[in-house]
């Protein structure tokens, strides 16, 4: 049974009018204080809200409000009947943050999981190398992002409280299916353009609906490593085809397709992740040819393509979304909080994938999709992404210089985008390992394979470039194993 202690006979508690926080939020972090310092105790009953009210000089909805809030954080219970009562608890939260650690820690093996838990600490420094694959928010443009919010919260009040379209808000589908038409894409807004939830969120529809447990799927090594696991998860067999500057390995890729009958090849054309590459026009041509005489599908992943200078070839284009399902997304150029993407791929499909987007999740989250349609609608978004473009390109040849002053090597300049692959002459796990020792976020060559071979190859953001005490722990780093050069 538990005894429920008086309230304390007065509360050091008064209203700060004209204050930066409201009379709610005042009151409501006042008492999480006591509470916090032990100064009401589990089970002491909060002065009723007439009670609180009076005493505080508040009116009661400010009290109501409060002990809500109070409620939802954790701090008190609300007995029907009875009143508000504080709840006891397992330690003072502050604990759990002080007990985190403040660095990396250097793992046993570096491998996929423990990347993505580093990429994603809030620890982790900014413009970390090798890093989350985002972009620094002082490099794109929150302002704008925040300004469409403000704008979609007035004029849709009555919208936000209601499901959306499945196949996603009609307006961003009709701007998507204009952009991709310009660039010669046979998009339609209704037959065959679904919106979801990133580029990773469209990936894993496609694996979902086409890949079953023993079926091959080709992959480009290197890649993109989240896809690996994803795909694993599925039972998926996976098989790389070597990726060079102009594209994949063409005869190995028909070989394997020959001897392994893929369901799907997963490649990114434009701006690939991690090499910055982009596909020639030849070596496009030959995986459509591939594909359609070993008859596979083709997964484009155009996540980074807004990077590229202009001019790069679309195999989605070519295939008229025959064969191609063609990826893309808005994350990484506005926000990477607001997961809005979209696939194409011909209109048969493209009922089947978003039948079971409804059944994952039935629906869209049509707020963030709003806020995207309304950043393309008012016109910004080009010259935004022209602005990122130039930055991150002068960034790159930074990036470039300043590896190649340690010793490192770039068998082959990227094309464009966020990223430099780079080789270090020596295992780049281990080298990963000895950089989370100094706080450093290295993501080794042996991530980016399909069958995590040891490599010697790194990949660095090209943001690494506008850190200076980075490059000083990398300086330390490569002195050490005997690649610096002075």
């Amino acid at each position: 049974m538990t005894v429920a202690h008086s309230p304390p006979s007065s509360l050091p508690w008064q209203p700060v009018r004209q204050a930066d926080a409201t009379l709610v939020a005042q009151l409501a972090d006042g008492l999480a204080r006591r509470i916090d310092e032990q100064g009401l105790r589990p089970g002491t009953r909060l002065p009723s809200i007439r009670k609180m009210a009076e005493q505080s000089g508040v009116s009661r909805f400010t009290v109501v409000e409060a002990y809500d809030r109070l409620v939802a954080r954790g701090l008190v219970q609300s007995r029907r009947g009875a009143g508000f009562f504080v709840k006891a608890r397992s330690g003072p939260l502050t604990a759990v943050a002080a007990a985190a650690p403040s660095t990396l820690a250097p793992p046993a093996r570096v491998d996929i999981a423990w990347l993505l838990r580093s990429m994603f600490r809030e620890s982790t420094a900014p413009g970390m190398p090798g890093g989350a694959g985002l972009l620094p928010a002082d490099w794109l443009d929150p302002d704008m992002v925040a300004g469409a919010v403000r704008a979609v919260g007035r004029s849709v009040r009555a919208n936000l409280v209601s499901y959306g379209s499945p196949q996603g808000f009609a307006p961003l589908r009709q701007q998507i299916a204009a952009v991709l038409q310009n660039e010669g894409v046979p998009a339609h807004p209704e037959l065959n353009l679904l919106t979801t939830n990133g580029v990773t969120h469209g990936l894993d529809l496609i694996a979902r609906h086409l890949v079953k447990p023993g079926d091959t799927v080709l992959v480009e090594d290197p890649a993109w490593f989240v896809i690996f696991g994803r795909l694993a998860a599925f039972g998926a067999r996976l098989i790389g085809v070597p990726r060079g500057p102009d594209g994949p390995d063409l005869d190995l890729l028909e070989q394997l397709a020959a001897q392994h009958k893929p369901k799907l090849f997963i490649i990114n054309g434009s701006v690939h992740n991690p090499t910055g590459h982009t596909l020639s026009a030849g070596a496009a041509y030959g995986i459509l040819r591939i594909a359609e005489r070993l008859d596979f599908m083709v997964v484009e992943d155009d996540t980074y393509g807004e990077l590229h200078p202009g001019g790069a070839i679309k195999l989605a284009a070519l295939d008229r979304l025959n064969r191609v399902i063609y990826v893309g997304g808005y994350s990484k150029m506005l926000a990477a909080s607001l997961r809005v993407g979209y696939l194409a791929a011909n209109s048969e499909l493209l009922q089947k994938l978003a039948d079971l987007k409804m059944l994952a999740g039935l629906t869209s989250p049509e707020l963030g999709e709003r806020v995207v349609h309304r950043v393309l609608m008012e016109g910004q978004y080009r010259r935004h992404i022209e602005r990122v473009r130039h930055r991150v390109d002068d960034a790159r040849q930074r990036c470039m210089k300043g590896l190649l002053k340690l010793g490192l090597t770039i068998p082959h300049e990227p094309h464009g985008g966020m990223f430099v692959w780079a080789d270090c002459g020596r295992d780049s796990e281990v080298l990963a390992r000895e950089a989370a020792d100094r706080g450093l976020l290295l993501a080794p060559g042996t991530l980016f394979s399909p069958t995590q071979a040891p490599s010697t190859m790194l990949r660095f953001s090209v943001s690494v470039a506008d850190h200076r005490g980075i490059w000083a722990e990398l300086e330390k780093l490569f002195a050490q194993n005997g690649s610096y050069n002075q």
